[in-house]
């Protein structure tokens, strides 16, 4: 089926309602997890599970979704994912324990794992180079929407209604997308019969999943515990042998040889920067506003809303100039607003006024909206068609892995700095470590110490991919480009001959 024969809309229409849905219940629970703890009786370690469970199986089913993408039509994958994630939204919903809940978030984890790359895919296929931006700036309304918005409407709910509500609200959104993609859905992605690569899907599982893990779990036992210590060795050396695997396998299911293009390499390096800078906003701004000033989660999703909406007003408008000039200026300008509002952030104090800070993280998240989309978007418009699959699934995996690794190395930073500053001000003895009253103020102060020199780290990290942006080019994909060239050397070759006789 050619890209003028298709009727995008209702294609798009189902995978944007399919994605908001997955990636909203990516952060839904965050706030709501001390209520869960309470009504289940269950401790922080436990209920974590929740949130890194998610993640983990997203990363571990991303790589094998290039695979399922040639093993299965487009419409049989759409309906396999999204009917997984509404299976498990229902059994979240009435679980009567932890293990049931904990099942439930698994499999919608492993619905959205599929969808996601099958998204980006699916609007890469159907969509032509000279309008991926504004097509990538419509998906990027889900990709950067949901997430964002997942904190205020559970903070909002969890105070007035039982954490089930937010499985209930989630539902019929996810039996939305199923009715009406499975009516609307086509198949516009190239069915084959590749075999399965086994022993590089249990690589890639003990790889991702061992790496993934342990940054998750740094956050909240430390780097030095022996548990974190024993995933990320097993992570690093199962990835080391998937990578070897795959570039020597006939059939890789994640294809590395996506490197060997440089605009996709370094726009890859790019969105690995830009995504964990981000999460240092989402991270640690919370926490600054709730144990250290603190606001209640409403109060702390409320002021996080406004830069969520405008930069999911933002993502169409970028994407419509980027299919106009291109990534690099937009990259630049987004990564200097950026820049700016995250050195703003490193200068917290008790004393800074919601209003304030609700400015620097609307205009914070405005620099963003200008990154994400139109910088993945550049990247994949190198690749051939025949790897979009492939680019698809690895910008997918390398953002998960950033996501974890940003979240576990900024608040790693801050709660370090944050031990040392209470261990200087103790060793000048003018506290009384015994005055409780005095340890509190301390630490209080302690933590917007660490809460700001993590944010410095994030600045120096933002900067290092403005510089990178200034290289970023427009490209066409590599046959487009390979069948320009013959065309133009057959044309002077042509010309050649004529001049001759």
């Amino acid at each position: 089926m050619t890209q003028s024969a298709i009727r995008r809309g209702p294609i798009v229409a189902s995978l944007l309602i399919a994605a908001f849905v997955a990636l909203l219940s990516q952060t839904l629970l965050n706030v709501a997890l001390p209520s869960i703890m309470d009504d289940l009786g269950i401790g922080a370690n436990t209920v974590q599970w929740l949130s890194t469970g998610y993640l983990l199986v997203n990363g571990i089913l991303i790589p094998i979704s290039a695979y399922l993408i040639d093993r299965f039509t487009t419409r049989q994958l759409f309906i396999w994912a999204t009917g997984l994630f509404t299976l498990g939204t229902i059994v979240s919903a009435v679980a009567p324990n932890f293990g049931l809940l904990l099942t439930g978030r698994l499999v919608q984890a492993a619905g959205a794992g599929i969808l996601m790359p099958l998204m980006s895919l699916v609007f890469l296929t159907i969509f032509p180079v000279e309008q991926r931006g504004k097509a990538m700036g419509t998906m990027g309304l889900a990709m950067i929407f949901a997430p964002a918005v997942g904190p205020t409407l559970s903070g909002w709910i969890v105070e007035h209604q039982s954490w089930r509500v937010l499985f209930y609200i989630v539902l019929p959104l996810s039996v939305l997308a199923l009715v009406f993609g499975a009516f609307s859905m086509k198949n516009v992605t190239r069915k084959s019969d590749p075999k399965l690569d086994v022993l590089g899907v249990a690589l890639s599982t003990l790889g991702f999943g061992g790496l993934l893990y342990g940054f998750s779990d740094a956050a909240n036992d430390g780097w030095g515990n022996i548990r974190v210590i024993v995933s990320l060795a097993v992570g690093v050396v199962a990835l080391a042998m998937f990578i070897w695997r795959e570039l020597t396998a006939e059939k890789p299911i994640l294809e590395f040889r996506v490197f060997q293009y440089g605009m996709f390499s370094l726009t890859t390096v790019i969105n690995v920067i830009v995504t964990m800078a981000m999460f240092s906003g989402m991270i640690l701004l919370p926490i600054y506003l709730q144990q250290i000033r603190g606001f209640t989660p409403l109060e702390s999703g409320l002021l996080l809303l406004p830069g969520a909406i405008l930069m999911g007003i933002m993502s169409p408008i970028t994407g419509i100039i980027f299919d106009k000039i291109g990534a690099r200026w937009l990259a630049v300008i987004g990564l200097l607003i950026t820049t700016v509002t995250s050195y703003e952030f490193s200068k917290l104090t008790t004393e800074t006024t919601y209003a304030h800070i609700m400015l620097m993280y609307t205009l914070r998240m405005f620099g963003m909206s200008m990154l994400m989309m139109p910088i993945q978007t550049a990247g994949m418009n190198q690749l051939p068609q025949r790897l979009n699959a492939h680019g698809s699934a690895m910008q997918q995996t390398l953002r998960n892995v950033a996501g974890a690794l940003g979240t576990a190395f900024l608040v790693t930073v801050m709660s370090n700095e944050t031990a040392a500053r209470v261990k200087e001000v103790l060793a000048t003895g003018g506290v009384n470590p015994d005055d409780k009253l005095q340890m509190a103020e301390v630490t209080r102060n302690a933590m917007v110490h660490g809460i700001n020199y993590s944010f410095v780290v994030a600045t120096w990290m933002i900067a290092v991919s403005l510089v990178l942006a200034f290289f970023i080019k427009r490209v066409k994909p590599a046959e487009q480009a390979e069948t320009t060239s013959s065309s133009l050397l057959k044309g002077r070759t042509v010309s050649a001959r004529n001049i001759k006789q």
